[in-house]
């Protein structure tokens, strides 16, 4: 089969790879309809390199039909329709049954000291062979996988596998008043979703920050009130804006979708860049214990939300020596939630939304469709922000 493999800080091939086989009970196989391109699939592409092999098959937002499934998934079919969210659990561990399929108790990658596995993101999460090509082998099937209707455009329940439950999840970790103010630092797919959640939701006033036009007037067409990152000469001249329209106190929540790919912070991008050019024998330690995050879009958030306000982190940090100012952050009492979307524990909430009437505007989110074959592109054109790409989809 045809995959889109890494080969490089950002050197992305489409390889002829083995099909994939049940090689489990619990497993199945899929054949891919469309797979997104994610945002955090940038970080692999250029941040997160020591922790990659060069052949590993990337993307972990697929949608599919069933081609074959294992003795032990009793309520799959062959011909089902499916959406396959990026972690694989179980569905009945402890962790699974309190919402938490991100930190399932049989699945956890111990050997890194990390969560459930994602599909096609780094040895950390497990290596597995990821959803940006023709077919793919699901584990855990018994629980993963989302049946959904025929009819409908596949645009219409792909993000389902992340983009939906991961704005789902920020908004509700933002625990936004009804009637309240949420400012959404980022307006790439996860922010902007968040916006539009927030809105169904209740929230009085959502602002969203960014620093792309074609994110900016997308934004506004839908109701949020913008603020171009541009029209600023600091940081504290867009806290200042925002306060003023908040009674001077602040947002209740502000949700980071920005994540480790934020702007500023030299010192922390040289850092990157060391650890993802050396030898993987030593830039994966120091990436561990020694990378920083460029963290420009945490400390705008920590100094904007009210005292007493929640910040909701899903953009994408990898550090483990990141400093934060704590001092700032008990004086002002802030809550702090973070963590990957638990995609089977919103699942339930989101697919009433996903019907004709499209409250949340996903029929037309996708802003490019690509066949796999343009995938090294649609990478490219995606990191660089060319040609107004906010969301891509490909297409096997």
């Amino acid at each position: 089969m045809k995959a889109v493999t890494w080969q490089g800080k950002r050197d992305v091939r489409v390889d002829e790879v083995p099909d994939p086989k049940i090689e489990e009970p619990t497993d199945a196989i899929i054949r891919i309809t469309s797979s997104g391109l994610c945002g955090s699939d940038l970080h692999l592409y250029e941040v997160l390199t020591p922790f990659m092999t060069p052949g590993d098959i990337l993307g972990h937002e697929p949608m599919g039909i069933v081609e074959e499934v294992g003795a032990g998934v009793p309520d799959l079919q062959v011909g089902d329709r499916v959406v396959v969210p990026f972690q694989i659990a179980c569905g009945t561990c402890w962790m699974c049954l309190t919402g938490l399929p991100t930190q399932c108790e049989t699945t956890q990658v111990k050997s890194e000291g990390m969560g459930a596995p994602l599909f096609g993101y780094t040895r950390l999460y497990g290596a597995v062979p990821g959803a940006q090509a023709e077919y793919l082998r699901v584990p855990q099937a018994q629980f993963g996988p989302i049946k959904v209707p025929e009819g409908p455009a596949d645009d219409r329940f792909v993000y389902l596998s992340d983009v939906l439950p991961t704005a789902w999840q920020a908004v509700a970790y933002a625990g936004v008043p009804k009637g309240g103010s949420v400012a959404v630092l980022g307006l790439g797919p996860i922010g902007d979703m968040a916006c539009r959640v927030a809105q169904v939701q209740g929230a009085g006033r959502v602002f969203g920050v960014d620093l792309v036009p074609e994110r900016l007037s997308r934004m506004r067409a839908r109701g949020v009130e913008t603020f171009d990152l541009r029209s600023f000469d600091s940081e504290k001249e867009l806290v200042a804006a925002i306060r003023d329209e908040t009674d001077g106190r602040g947002p209740d929540a502000v949700i980071d979708a920005v994540g480790t790919e934020a702007h500023g912070s030299a010192v922390a991008k040289l850092v990157q860049n060391a650890a993802a050019v050396m030898p993987r024998k030593l830039g994966g330690p120091m990436a561990e214990r020694f990378s920083v995050d460029r963290l420009a879009a945490l400390y705008t958030a920590i100094e904007l939300v009210r005292r007493g306000g929640t910040i909701s982190l899903s953009g994408v940090y990898g550090g483990m020596a990141d400093p934060l100012p704590l001092l700032t952050m008990f004086d002002k009492q802030i809550q702090l939630r973070m963590g990957q979307a638990n995609v089977r524990r919103w699942a339930d909430d989101i697919i009433p939304y996903l019907t004709d009437e499209d409250p949340l505007g996903v029929d037309d989110f996708a802003t490019h469709r690509v066949p796999l074959s343009d995938a090294p592109r649609a990478y490219e054109m995606f990191q660089r922000k060319q040609d107004g790409a906010i969301k891509v989809l490909m297409q096997p």
